[in-house]
């Protein structure tokens, strides 16, 4: 096993596990606030611990933060503590309507993504995005990810909300991370078929598409 496994089965601990755990053993001590806060120690930790050691924050670490944010910022204008239980859910579901709200743009927010992840990898991107999105079937491609990624992103937030005020938080920390997780393992999932199709429909095309070689020429 090498370090990346080892280091994404500790993501795993700290993320799924440890939550749960520090709530178990603080609830009883600190009541439901308090451990409730506990429970959001470990990840907080972990992503301020890559912060510092890779001088960057990944997505589950930027989702974590920026979850554990709001969720103060709820709690100091009255809240109730068990936001904190919805942290992530936070800003992947603000993330999802965002994506849900870009649909109404001439050019969805995962064509910006896709423009960025690819300039970070070769210097023509903006060229050869440009050259992509003008060929047919692109604008439904980039259209149909979107509203499946938002439509996602913001219905998982929905259901680990109302779960979070309808179990018990020690059943929610138990369960509802799966739930998370499991949720955009399917997205992954789905968005690797459905890019292998759209390079399938892609193939056809050509090969279906008539050749003009020498041999048609009409002299």
């Amino acid at each position: 096993m090498n370090r990346k496994h080892l280091t994404l089965i500790a993501e795993l601990a700290v993320n799924l596990a440890l939550p749960w755990l520090a709530y178990t053993l603080a609830e009883p001590r600190w009541g439901e606030l308090g451990g409730l806060i506990a429970s959001a120690i470990p990840p907080l930790l972990w992503s301020l611990g890559e912060l510092l050691r890779h001088r960057r924050l990944d997505a589950l670490s930027v989702m974590v933060l920026v979850g554990i944010a709001m969720s103060l910022v709820g709690l100091a204008l009255g809240g109730d503590g068990r936001i904190l239980l919805v942290r992530e859910s936070l800003a992947s579901g603000a993330i999802g309507v965002a994506f849900l709200l870009s649909l109404l743009l001439d050019k969805p927010l995962i064509f910006y993504l896709a423009r960025a992840t690819m300039a970070r990898e070769r210097d023509d991107a903006h060229d050869v995005i440009a050259e992509w999105w003008a060929t047919r079937g692109a604008r439904r491609a980039v259209w149909v990810m979107t509203a499946v990624w938002g439509g996602g992103l913001t219905a998982e937030a929905a259901l680990r909300t109302w779960l979070a005020w309808t179990w018990e938080p020690s059943r929610f920390l138990a369960v509802a991370p799966f739930i998370g997780y499991g949720l955009v393992a399917v997205l992954m999932v789905w968005t690797l078929w459905y890019r292998r199709r759209l390079s399938r429909a892609e193939d056809d095309a050509v090969a279906d598409a008539p050749s003009f070689g020498s041999h048609d020429t009409v002299s």
